[in-house]
């Protein structure tokens, strides 16, 4: 099964989506710091103007065709903000975690599926072993019929009693290997496995069946354990954390800010001319056109609308909802891990039950079949202690996989490593 999971993990196409998530998430939270530094930029025009124009030389107005050419540099840093670029880069950083553990979260979900199907192609495994069983027993008592009936010993009623039986017991064979077929394509599928149609696994056989050798689980302590690293919940808890700082955010549209900016620019004109009506050079006006200029920019929001205002409400509305959702998970998952504990403590006893069950059942079949090679039992009786032993098979193989499922379960909740997943 650890090597189903590792292939589904490293082929399934629906994990792309969540890691795709989670690298934007890393790049929001590098530009929310990257937001900290100047803004630098340069600007650059050509302009013909053409008809009554103002004269930049001289600052009249003119009628003729002249060109310029305007090149100027710019920059601007925020000094203060309300704190609203370190509140942005604190909620980029949650929101980007958050993304990593729910792209973890779709990886375990994904491994359950993997080990759901892995274990439904085991139970189909047995059903078809069970069936061939059967159908073995079926055989056997259609010829040893035949053979009554050659020595006078059965009716002709006999042969059809045990032909409808060895029937039946052909189309339960062929309906468990079209069961076995479906589960091991819903594995191919899972672990999106291409050019196959087939798949042949190994199951564990290391498994905890003893009742008493099976531990005690108590919900709360496994609770504890699976609060602080299930992804489900970290992701939740850090989407509520990055919604608190979101409130700041949106209040720092309530202050003032204050910017410091600065720049340069310088010009090229056809009508800067020199005494004899000369266009000056474009290296002689790029040095002498030049002007510098810095300066302080407060802006105070007086009223916008109560828009800002209106922000922050709903930034803590968002913050509530996402500390509720928070409770939410943490209540579905403890009550998750009451049932499974309720579960497990039920299936310890169910295990044990339907060994004994399954035991009492082939006795009371080896006995019938012993019975009916005698005479001293009509192939109905036969019949029906044969599916009261194959029922009781199959439901042994249910209870104890189930089991199995729901103690890999609890171990994960736990904190073992029950998946390989890095």
């Amino acid at each position: 099964m650890d090597a189903c999971v590792a292939y589904a993990l490293e082929h399934n196409l629906q994990l792309n989506d969540f890691e795709f998530t989670s690298d934007a998430g890393m790049e929001n939270y590098r530009q929310s710091i990257r937001n900290l530094l100047p803004v630098v930029n340069a600007n650059s025009n050509y302009t013909v103007n053409s008809g009554r124009a103002e004269d930049p030389n001289t600052g009249t107005f003119v009628v003729q065709d002249f060109f310029s050419n305007n090149y100027s540099l710019q920059s601007n840093i925020d000094l203060f903000q309300g704190f609203q670029k370190i509140n942005s880069i604190k909620a980029s950083k949650f929101l980007y975690k958050a993304a990593k553990e729910e792209s973890l979260q779709q990886k375990y979900l994904l491994a359950f599926r993997v080990m759901q199907a892995f274990n439904t192609i085991r139970f189909s495994e047995g059903l078809v072993a069970i069936a061939n069983e059967q159908l073995e027993v079926s055989k056997t008592n259609y010829r040893l019929v035949e053979k009554q009936i050659e020595l006078g010993l059965m009716a002709g009623a006999d042969l059809y009693e045990a032909k409808s039986t060895l029937l039946s017991d052909e189309l339960n064979l062929t309906q468990s290997e079209n069961q076995l077929a479906a589960a091991k394509l819903v594995l191919i599928q899972e672990m999106n496995l291409e050019n196959t149609s087939n798949i042949e696994i190994i199951p564990d056989i290391d498994q905890v069946t003893e009742t008493e050798t099976a531990p005690k689980m108590e919900s709360d302590s496994i609770y504890t354990v699976a609060r602080e690293f299930l992804p489900l919940i970290k992701a939740q808890e850090l989407r509520a954390q990055a919604a608190k700082k979101q409130v700041g955010v949106a209040r720092g549209n309530l202050y003032p800010s204050l910017s410091l900016f600065a720049g340069i620019g310088t010009g090229y004109f056809e009508t800067f001319r020199d005494s004899l009506g000369n266009t000056l050079p474009f290296r002689e006006q790029f040095r002498d056109n030049t002007s510098r200029f810095y300066g302080l920019s407060l802006n105070v929001p007086i009223s916008n609308g109560w828009s800002a205002r209106s922000r922050v409400k709903q930034a803590k509305i968002e913050k509530l909802r996402q500390e509720n959702n928070l409770e939410v998970q943490e209540q579905v998952l403890f009550q998750t891990i009451q049932q499974l504990v309720q579960e497990y403590n039920s299936l310890v006893v169910e295990v044990e039950q339907s060994d004994q069950n399954m035991e009492a059942q082939r006795m009371a079949f080896t006995i019938a079949q012993k019975r009916y090679e005698k005479g001293m039992i009509n192939g109905i009786e036969l019949f029906t202690a044969k599916n009261l032993f194959a029922s009781a098979q199959n439901e042994n193989l249910q209870v104890r996989l189930r089991s199995e499922v729901n103690k890999s379960t609890l171990d994960f909740y736990s904190g073992l490593p029950v998946f390989d997943i890095n």
